[in-house]
């Protein structure tokens, strides 16, 4: 059967489109996009559920290519690193397998791949970055600040990985190969990775397979010292490898079903020990050759899709999908689990978290109502979660296994008020159930087992939340936009769950269990000169009950209080002929909680939730139809806080890229952290006050990259 071309773009569309000026929506950091590609239509942006176009949405949205990500993983692998440098208010990224502390607007992001949450919603295990390798990521969508758009967990914005789709041709080829050493090619530090991918078209069927290996060495520091390691997860001195496949039948010209299936795995090796540094001192945490005890910490990851679209039903646009994802977290051994072996020595264990959801999503579009005015959106989301975490060498229970059913019903309008101005609005009921057995706790101040019995429950929750908006194009050259939105979030229920320390409690009667709902206030301004473009966005996040992160004991807790936060985004581009993109983007943001419960902020909120005041320049330049070349500063500004022991010293971090295209194939050569800045990481500095997570920031990495198409 032959098709039009029509519905073909339609799903080839989000892989070609780079950025329209007019959006000034696509990664308008450290972004570069040829100019080719802003000559074609505005890209549609699959994370709004009424697929908006970018630059057309009340509020702040970002897409960045697949030749950003090219252009970043030239220079790192690190999946947080690249956010960080594309995402304006996004945290510096810890160089570690956390997200713990890499916060977006000061809040939880929800991270999804092709719509599918990746986000635990009981407990919070902070690798919901790192499901995917980015080889297999077309590009990624980001929509800044709270929204009920998907539901559950996106109090700070939403991050989605759009993958890769198969390529037009009955048999497309991809070959990568990337070599990464520190300066001093010291053979620790020496990592590798290869990718390849095939796709094609076969009459009504399209296909896409992949994989990707990757070894990372370990990382030294500005002052040639080995990194140190971290209990809750290492990138250095890892292997990772992701297994992708993709199957789309086009049942007719307007229906199309598709499968996708990923699995992600990457193990940290066992053959480092740290050795504690002296923070006071300023003395970092190192590593050193040796045999950790236990176990070796690893995220494995499997997730399951299935689609269905149809473009033409009964005049309605339907999409649908359900999905499912198996999630394995082990972190790796920690004093803070003692217990007694068959002679009757101390041991310590290491933790487990299993996570398994069940979903679904399902909408239905109509455009053209009201003499071609209004558009509406409705649809219907569910997922089950059950997730436990459990001490790996005892098969203690340390969050009991507890089960979360969420249900939400949502509207979406928008509507031409005039040719020049348009509303936007909507409103989403979420109803959530949580189901808690009966459990004990674990007292972690001596070797003996359960603890505290903890009575179970059922409670249950629900929220209506609003969003409301306006677009008011001004002239041809410069856009307003209004926002106010609202996002819905459990706390981290596990967190709060293993930390019960009093008996006779009650799980329907603990406060600490009710949901964050998050209001988002945002005013912004698009300008495009031609060859100049800016945008600039003021935004106010509240929470009169949000989760703030505190640390007791050496322990996180999560505080519920009171948060409100305030900041603002500066991005902008200046074209200088064909040749040349220099990017420029400014965040600032500052936010406080009620430590003391009398319904007034008056405490500042740390590392652990707030990003530094960061200013970011890049410049882009083809020299030649085979040379082109990348530079990218970004300055962490110093920041202070009521506690002492958390103020951050700034500091300044320069990358850069070269990329050639050979008579076969194209070389690329990245430098991160150009001037081997000696420095330690902002998390180290403002979030926790630890000898044991006093780290540095990775020094001068050279990375040499060669891939094939054919």
């Amino acid at each position: 059967m032959s098709h039009p071309v029509k519905p073909r773009i339609a799903w080839l569309i989000p892989a070609m489109l780079g950025t329209t000026l007019p959006s000034l929506a696509i990664a308008q950091s450290t972004d570069d996009v040829t100019s080719a590609s802003r000559d074609l239509s505005p890209l549609v942006v699959t994370a709004t559920r009424n697929k908006s176009q970018a630059g057309q949405t009340p509020q702040k949205v970002t897409v960045i290519t697949r030749e950003q990500i090219e252009q970043q993983l030239a220079i790192t692998s690190d999946p947080g690193q690249v956010l960080s440098n594309l995402i304006p208010s996004y945290s510096p990224s810890r160089q570690k397998l956390s997200n713990a502390g890499e916060t977006f607007r000061g809040r939880s992001p929800l991270f999804m791949i092709d719509g599918v949450p990746q986000s635990n919603p009981l407990r919070d295990s902070a690798r919901d970055s790192y499901t995917i390798d980015l080889s297999m990521v077309e590009r990624i969508e980001v929509i800044h600040g709270a929204s009920a758009e998907h539901g559950l967990g996106a109090t700070g914005g939403i991050i989605n990985y759009v993958t890769k789709r198969a390529d037009a041709g009955e048999l497309n080829q991809h070959v990568g190969v990337s070599l990464t050493s520190d300066d001093d090619f010291k053979s620790e530090g020496f990592g590798h990775k290869l990718d390849y991918r095939i796709s094609g078209q076969s009459g009504d069927w399209d296909y896409l397979g992949a994989a990707s290996r990757q070894e990372r060495g370990v990382f030294f520091d500005g002052n040639d010292e080995i990194v140190g390691i971290a209990y809750p997860g290492e990138l250095q001195n890892s292997t990772n490898y992701d297994l992708f496949g993709k199957l789309g039948y086009w049942i007719d010209d307007n229906q199309n079903l598709e499968f996708s299936l990923n699995h992600f795995d990457l193990e940290e090796g066992d053959d480092y020990v740290p050795v504690i540094g002296d923070r006071a001192a300023g003395i970092p945490t190192t590593a050193r050759k040796g045999n950790p005890a236990g176990e070796p910490g690893y995220n494995e990851v499997t997730t399951a899709r299935l689609a269905y679209s149809h473009a033409d039903w009964f005049g309605n646009e339907l999409d649908a999908q359900v999905y499912r994802q198996r999630f394995r977290a082990q972190f790796a051994t920690t004093p803070f689990f003692p217990y007694l072996d068959g002679a009757g020595n101390p041991q310590f264990d290491q933790t487990r978290n299993e996570s398994d959801k069940l979903g679904g999503k399902f909408s239905l579009s109509r455009d053209g109502l009201l003499d071609d005015r209004l558009k509406l959106t409705t649809g219907i989301d569910v997922l089950q979660d059950e997730t436990r975490q459990m001490l790996v060498h005892t098969d203690r229970t340390y969050v009991p296994e507890t089960q979360f059913r969420n249900y939400a019903a949502f509207l979406q309008g928008d509507f031409s008020l005039t040719e020049s101005l348009s509303l936007h609005s909507g409103v989403r009921y979420e109803h959530a159930e949580l189901d808690v057995d009966t459990f004990s706790t674990i007292d972690r101040s001596n070797v003996t087992q359960d603890d505290v019995t903890v009575d179970g429950g059922k409670p249950d929750f629900a929220e209506t939340l609003y969003n409301l908006g306006l677009v008011y194009q001004v002239t041809d050259w410069a856009q307003l936009y209004a926002n106010y939105s609202e996002g819905f979030g459990m706390p981290d229920v596990g967190r709060v769950l293993r930390g019960i320390g009093e008996p006779g409690q009650d799980i329907d009667t603990l406060l600490q269990l009710q949901p964050i709902v998050t209001e988002n206030r945002e005013i912004g301004a698009r300008f495009d000169w031609d060859r100049y473009g800016l945008e600039l966005s003021y935004y106010e996040s509240d929470s009169d009950y949000g989760e703030r992160l505190t640390e007791e004991n050496g322990v996180f807790v999560g505080s519920r209080e009171r948060t409100e936060i305030r900041g603002v985004e500066v991005t902008g581009e200046m074209r200088l002929g064909d040749a040349h993109d220099l990017r420029l983007s400014y965040t600032h943001a500052e936010g406080k909680s009620d430590t003391d419960g009398d319904g007034r902020v008056d405490t500042k909120l740390t590392g652990l939730n707030i990003a530094p005041d960061t200013l970011r320049l890049g410049w882009s330049a083809a020299w030649s139809d085979r040379l082109s070349s990348h530079l990218q500063t970004s300055y962490y500004f110093d920041r202070s806080v009521d506690d002492p022991d958390l103020e951050f010293d700034g500091h300044t971090l320069v990358d850069a890229s070269l990329a050639y295209r050979l008579p076969v194939g194209s070389l690329s050569f990245g430098i991160e952290n150009l001037t081997d800045e000696d420095y330690v990481t902002y998390y180290s500095q403002a979030a926790r006050n630890s000898d044991e997570y006093y780290f540095k920031g990775r020094g001068r990495t050279l990375t040499l990259g060669y891939q094939l198409e054919f």
